[in-house]
């Protein structure tokens, strides 16, 4: 009886080599057992990945986690579905070839290699989802695509979270071990069957595991897939980054069209009385004053410790006291930005231009559009035109982008000439650049439109050796080096105090972005995009702390109404010195929008309201109150359609300028 063979399909134990037990079984249920033990590791590393960022999550019930984790699996299994793709075909095909070993080590091959991958992005997330608040989308490749020092970005990143990468070699080395103890047990070897039947019986298997598969990928039998938009069902947007995994995040986004075009309003003059992004050239003169707009990098409104007053019983200090003097000194706005990343805020800043999409605008399929800056509509007027920032040329293409909107010059890394003040990662040190801005401006003929980007505060946080011991660290390891920051900018100042041009400069000084939040408010929906907005001229009546909602969006047309530009224009923000106009702020973060008005944040879906919390009796946003004012609801979700239809239109039917 033991040297009887075993039928086919039956799994049966054999010893390798080295001993260890391995197990023989019917190709379907090899495949389907490997495929389970990728689901588990995916499950596992978002395990991982809340306990790595337990305390942005430290809010979540047991009750609401466990919802959370369930519901996971759904997107885990589409994930883990759409990358083994290739694999699933190649096993469940109904022909011989697939047992033979070369096929086999192909289709092994795949298996290992795109779940390494795909493990690597959940984990890498666990630590990068601390910048930006979200799981990342195929947007990446735009970005790595832009330039930038990621050659020596990585092993810095790898030398600061080593422990992440070992947990990530554990998780590779449970899925080939567990994975190569499944075997495929040759089955399709020519017996006294009939070959014809034998291919119909396969091919009957094969059709299971294609509709099995297909369904697996869409999540269902629902009418659509699920997509970044489904997670809205299950969880508030805080909380989406848990719910979802990195791999599909970047799969459901892969060439995916940015933006639809939308008819929520059939009448033209319906949507205009809602929101209309053209804005009137205004009755008074122009007069032609410098403008030098100042862009912090991370420099989140927590950081500040003059507009954070209630924070640690009334003792926090906060990093910024050169900008806490300035901002005594001039006409300050809580804002709110538009994006989590430079690469959003910068276009948001310049051109008023918000990405209400899972990329760039300026990375977007609609890059090519026809749009202006502040820059681009200030120039025709005699005003030189100039871009400053440390980084590497080519970094995150801002020299393509400035050029194309209007700038006259960049100045960048190979302008400053001087790697002695390279920090080795992103640049050149603030301090030193800085310095370079101010000599370089004394030299332009005015009026003169200027944007200076900042770079030091930004990971991994460099501070000059001599400053060691100087600056402060806090509870994030970005604070230390926004002390360095706001030290470099009280260094300009004191310089370009005693030029010439200074008097008749209006300064504006906001953020790109924020950085990882400490304090409850800075982890919510809203606090996460929380930054400063400063407008100073010396010797003005520009003073005070306006109770107004602003944005980034709304910088150009401010400038631009304060002094007096004469032409209409597109802009999708406002004139913070109205103050008649509705004042808002608008977002896209993990496939919903966000929009804060009247005292509001609401969250929409593109199809449907998912939230709405009253920012005033509930700033950590907890308490989502869609059903009892469903009134202020109807009214919010019929400002953001229109502002939705405005911006998606246009941006698709390239009308973004008015000529």
């Amino acid at each position: 009886m033991r040297n009887m063979k075993k039928r086919a399909g039956t799994p049966s134990k054999r010893r390798s080599k080295k001993g260890s037990k391995r197990f023989q079984g019917n190709i379907l249920v090899v495949m389907m057992l490997k495929l389970l033990i990728a689901l588990v590791l995916m499950f596992l590393s978002r395990v991982f990945f809340y306990l790595l960022n337990l305390e942005y999550f430290s809010d979540l019930s047991f009750v609401e986690g466990l919802k959370i984790f369930i519901a996971g699996f759904r997107f885990d299994i589409s994930a883990v579905l759409i990358i083994n793709l290739p694999f699933i075909l190649m096993n469940a095909i109904p022909f011989r070839v697939r047992f033979t070993k070369i096929y086999q080590g192909i289709a092994n091959a795949w298996f290992y290699l795109i779940n390494t991958v795909a493990l690597m992005a959940n984990f890498i997330d666990s630590i990068y989802f601390r910048f930006t608040l979200k799981r990342t989308t195929a947007d990446i490749f735009n970005y790595l695509g832009v330039g930038g020092d990621f050659d020596k970005l990585i092993p810095q990143f790898i030398k600061d979270f080593w422990y992440v990468m070992l947990l990530w070699i554990l998780f590779i080395a449970g899925l080939i071990y567990f994975a190569s103890r499944f075997i495929v047990r040759d089955t399709g070897k020519k017996s006294k069957g009939n070959a014809i039947q034998y291919f119909m019986i396969q091919f009957f298997f094969f059709i299971i595991i294609a509709v099995l598969t297909i369904i697996g990928i869409r999540g269902g039998l629902q009418l659509r897939p699920i997509s970044l938009v489904t997670t809205g069902k299950y969880t508030t947007t805080k909380n989406v980054p848990l719910l979802l995994n990195t791999p599909f995040a970047i799969a459901k986004t892969f060439r995916h069209e940015s933006l639809r075009e939308e008819s929520y309003f059939k009448k033209e003059k319906e949507l205009i009385a809602i929101y209309n992004p053209v804005h009137k050239a205004p009755s008074c003169s122009l007069q032609k004053m410098n403008v030098f707009i100042i862009i912090m990098e991370s420099f989140s409104r927590e950081h500040i410790g003059l507009l954070n007053h209630d924070l640690e019983n009334g003792r926090y200090q906060g990093f910024t006291p050169f900008m806490d003097s300035l901002i005594r000194q001039g006409l300050y706005f809580d804002a709110y930005a538009n994006g989590k990343t430079s690469i959003q805020g910068i276009p948001a800043i310049l051109s008023s231009i918000p990405s209400l999409m899972n990329e760039s605008f300026i990375q977007s399929n609609y890059a090519a559009d026809k749009y202006t800056s502040i820059a681009g509509l200030l120039k025709p007027l005699g005003y030189t035109t100039a871009f400053f920032h440390g980084g590497t040329n080519g970094t995150m293409g801002f020299d393509a982008y400035s050029k194309g909107v209007g700038f006259d010059h960049y100045y960048g890394r190979k302008e400053y000439n001087n790697e002695k003040e390279y920090d080795g990662k992103w640049g050149i040190r603030d301090e030193a650049f800085f310095r370079y801005s101010a000599s370089k401006i004394n030299e332009f003929k005015p009026p003169f439109l200027v944007t200076f980007f900042s770079l030091s505060s930004h990971h991994p946080y460099y501070v000059p050796g001599k400053y060691a011991n100087v600056f402060r660290k806090g509870k994030l390891p970005i604070q230390q080096s926004i002390m360095y920051a706001d030290h470099s900018l009280r260094e300009f100042f004191q310089m370009v105090r005693h030029m010439k041009w200074f008097e008749n400069t209006l300064f504006v000084i906001t953020a790109d972005h924020t950085s990882e939040g400490y304090y409850p408010f800075y982890k919510t929906n809203v606090g996460q995009v929380a930054v400063p907005l400063l407008f100073y001229k010396p010797g003005s009546n520009l003073k005070g702390r306006s109770n107004l909602v602003a944005q980034q969006t709304d910088v150009m047309p401010t400038i631009l109404d304060y002094l007096g530009y004469q032409k209409d224009y597109i802009a999708f923000g406002t004139n913070l010195f109205d103050s008649v106009t509705a004042h808002f702020s608008i977002h896209y973060i993990s496939g919903l929008y966000g929009l804060i008005k009247d005292g509001y944040y609401l969250e929409f879906d593109g199809s449907n309201s998912t939230s709405l919390f009253d920012l005033k009796t509930d700033p950590l946003q907890q308490k989502n109150i869609i059903t009892q004012n469903r009134h202020m609801k109807e009214n919010l979700e019929l400002f953001i359609k229109g502002f939705i239809q405005q911006y998606n239109n246009r941006v698709i039917e390239n009308r973004m300028t008015i000529n």
